[in-house]
């Protein structure tokens, strides 16, 4: 054991002595490059808020990213799962997640195809996050699907200067723990780099067999001269969740809560006779970055950055009482070897993908003019299948059988140009022109079945859109703490996968179009930050569920509607009247309504959708009133911070239906640790999360189906009930 001390520490010594003592910001100056093309700041005229490395890692005891972020203003964060670890989300001013663009140093996260965040498949990224910028509205330019209305751009941590590990250990309710240790090697020779972090999280999760089981790692290396960095990077990790995608009704949330439908095995009456064990979902993501940056002098700096992502999963599903045709299975016998049309089944959905490209910024600065000029290419590709792999009665059945396979391709290419200009002191003119170019290919068959035809849909997709995103505003800065602003940007989005596939043929869905229009005014002075933002947006053919179905597959419909807004007032104030006390907090309110809308809803007795003209109406998941207020205590090593959300009703449809709707609810948290000061760079942190103080028993997520039966109406809604009281501890030791 000693001979293992004296290695340890004379390795550490080794390394601290090699290490330079150089400057550490010429470095971050340089690693700040990657981002500074689509990051903003208070001259820029647009809402955002900041949240700096020390905030984030404050906040990171094992839940996912988006219960950081639901702490900035118009954001709701939600999970499947109920705890916060797993499948999360997260929407902002009322629209989801393919509508908002995420970036890691500039390289789009979003899925290509579906345009979402998969949060669950980037486990524990906050570890490697160093700093994060959330912009509400059309934002600035940037790269990569989902730019639509909000963006969240996030740079991956800096090197540190000197040698140094980390390790950590999280452990709370539901039996949710994380494991994580970090080693970095420090500036090797002044011009080296190395740095790596591995982590594991699991959690039983609040509904009953949600589990989560996950793995990450990053990995970055670097070579850093005076005015260049070359840094390959890579991150990612593998998850393993049970499913708790299906949600449950009212009367079984009387019941118990905590259910999860999710594998439930039914035998021929329909009663619950077990769960599918391997009701899971799998993915493998790998994400890969060669960054380059360079500054050219003190006006110019240049960023490249070539990006590679790997992804493959699948998952797996217990269906009872299915027609085997809808599956393409034909000549099934049973035990009795007569025809088999109905059974159980377990299927497998899969796919595997590729993502890489380029991304490439200017940047010329010389305290007068601000010039952004940027490049991107981005392709992807992947294959999508699937396979029954158990037919219950059958007796004949030879499997895995695949009933669907599919190929997609996407191209998606930027580029943009922006300068804000200082006409006069404290005037500011800002401009910001972007093209973007899209090709979607899509072709094969997909696992919808068509009746049209008898067999599995055949899809023969190639769309091509150009879109031209120009921005415009105007920041004046006054009386040295104050500043207005105005801004009028024009951005526009392409269909996803699932909005062409499941539309008819003859009726394929348009792109949306979004004017958003944004104003304000701020106080930034020694002891208070505050302001007031107003936004109005508005959309032409923005693609909402209707109750439409497509007549050949009876998928749900995502359909253009003509005219459709949202308009609202963000509040924000932080105040630091005492040295050991920070208050504050945020507010929207807002109105968002589509002006003339028609609700179908699907009749079972003549198998067609009737039409339901409600005209103006309230677009879904888009509550009037987000709010949240804190007070964060800290001294001598101690720190104590409370937080309340405050989120209001919510319809869960667009018909504005009061039976279909998720109820207000209002949640607090403390936060509260201790830092022990070893030594300069050593030091041991103790904390503890707790969450739902006061037990609230609410939902922050539901959908819900609409049908007639027997010439009445039936509205049911399916929720996604989230913990009550629940506690997380931590202890992190930096060396």
């Amino acid at each position: 054991m000693k001979k293992i001390y004296y290695f340890a520490t004379s390795f550490c010594c080794c390394m601290a002595s090699w290490a330079t003592n150089v400057d550490s910001l010429r470095q971050y100056q340089l690693e700040e490059i990657s981002v500074q093309a689509t990051r903003v700041n208070v001259e820029t005229p647009v809402a955002y808020t900041d949240l700096s490395h020390q905030a984030i890692q404050s906040g990171n005891y094992g839940q996912d990213v988006p219960y950081l972020l639901q702490q900035t203003p118009s954001m709701v964060a939600t999970s499947d799962a109920g705890g916060g670890v797993g499948y999360s989300d997260i929407r902002m001013r009322g629209y989801d997640g393919t509508r908002i663009n995420v970036t890691a140093n500039g390289v789009p996260m979003n899925d290509a195809e579906s345009h979402k965040m998969y949060w669950v498949d980037t486990p524990d990224l906050l570890s490697s996050v160093g700093s994060i910028q959330v912009q509400r509205g059309a934002g600035t330019s940037t790269n990569g699907s989902g730019a639509f209305g909000g963006s969240i751009s996030m740079t991956t941590d800096k090197l540190p200067l000197r040698f140094g590990s980390s390790a950590e250990m999280s452990y709370g309710s539901f039996n949710t723990n994380k494991q994580a240790v970090r080693i970095s090697s420090g500036m090797l020779g002044g011009k080296w780099a190395v740095d790596g972090r591995l982590s594991h999280v699991y959690s039983d999760g609040y509904m009953e067999r949600a589990t989560a089981q996950m793995g990450s790692y990053m990995l970055q290396a670097a070579y850093m001269s005076d005015n260049t960095m070359v840094k390959l990077l890579s991150f990612g990790g593998m998850e393993r969740t049970y499913n708790a995608w299906d949600g449950i009704t009212k009367e079984q949330m009387e019941q118990n809560r905590r259910y999860n439908p999710c594998g439930e095995i039914t035998d021929k009456e329909g009663n619950v006779v077990g769960f599918y064990e391997d009701q899971v979902d799998n993915y493998l993501q790998i994400n890969n970055h060669l960054v380059v940056n360079h500054r050219i002098n003190s006006l110019w700096k240049l960023n490249a950055t070539l990006h590679y992502t790997y992804g493959d999963g699948y998952y797996q599903q217990y269906k009872n009482n299915r027609d085997l045709y809808t599956y393409a299975l034909q000549g099934l016998l049973d035990k009795d070897g007569k025809p088999l049309e109905e059974s159980n089944l377990v299927r497998k959905k899969a796919m595997f993908n590729h993502f890489g490209g380029l991304v490439g910024a200017a940047n010329y600065n010389n305290q007068v003019v601000d010039l952004n000029i940027g490049v991107a290419w981005h392709t992807y590709g992947g294959d999508h299948y699937g396979e029954v792999l158990e037919v219950a009665s059958a007796s004949n059945f030879a499997k895995p059988f695949e009933y669907y396979r599919n190929t997609s391709f996407k191209h998606d290419g930027n580029v943009f140009a922006k300068i804000n200009w200082q006409a006069f002191k404290g005037f500011y003119l800002y401009a910001d022109m972007q093209y973007r170019f899209v090709n979607q290919k899509i072709a094969g068959k997909d696992d919808v079945y068509d009746y049209a035809t008898s067999d599995m849909l055949q899809m023969h997709l190639d769309k091509y859109f150009h879109f031209f995103n120009p921005k415009v505003g105007v920041t004046y800065q006054f009386e040295k703490y104050h500043t207005a602003y105005a801004s009028v940007a024009l951005a526009n989005r392409e269909p996803t996968r699932k909005d062409f596939t499941n539309a008819p043929q003859d009726n394929q869905p348009k792109a949306e179009h979004l004017l958003d229009l944004e104003f304000g005014y701020q106080l930034r002075s020694k002891y208070v930050t505050a302001g007031i933002n107003f936004y109005y947006m508005w959309y032409k053919d923005q693609l909402v569920l209707t109750g439409a179905q497509n007549p050949d597959t009876y998928e749900a419909l995502y359909t253009n509607v003509n005219d459709s807004y949202r308009r609202g007032i963000e509040i924000t104030v932080d105040a630091h009247p005492l040295d050991w006390l920070s208050v504050g907090g945020n507010v929207t309110l807002s109105q968002n309504c589509i002006n003339d809308y028609t609700e179908y809803v699907y009749n079972d007795d003549t198998w067609q959708t009737e039409a339901n003209y409600i005209g103006k109406t309230v677009i879904a998941y888009s509550p009037a009133v987000i709010a949240g207020v804190y007070a964060d205590f800290h001294t001598h090593g101690f720190r104590g911070v409370w937080r309340t959300q405050y989120v209001g009703k919510q319809y869960i449809t667009n018909g504005m239906n009061d039976n279909l709707t998720i109820d207000p609810y209002c949640i607090s948290s403390i936060d509260l640790s201790y830092t022990l000061q070893l030594s300069k760079q050593s030091n041991i942190r103790f904390g503890v999360l707790l969450n739902n103080l006061f037990n609230s028993m609410y939902c922050s997520n539901a959908f819900a189906y609409s049908a007639i039966y027997s010439g009445q109406r039936y509205d049911e809604a399916y929720y996604f009930p989230q913990a009550g009281f629940n506690a997380l501890a931590n202890v992190r030791f930096t060396f």
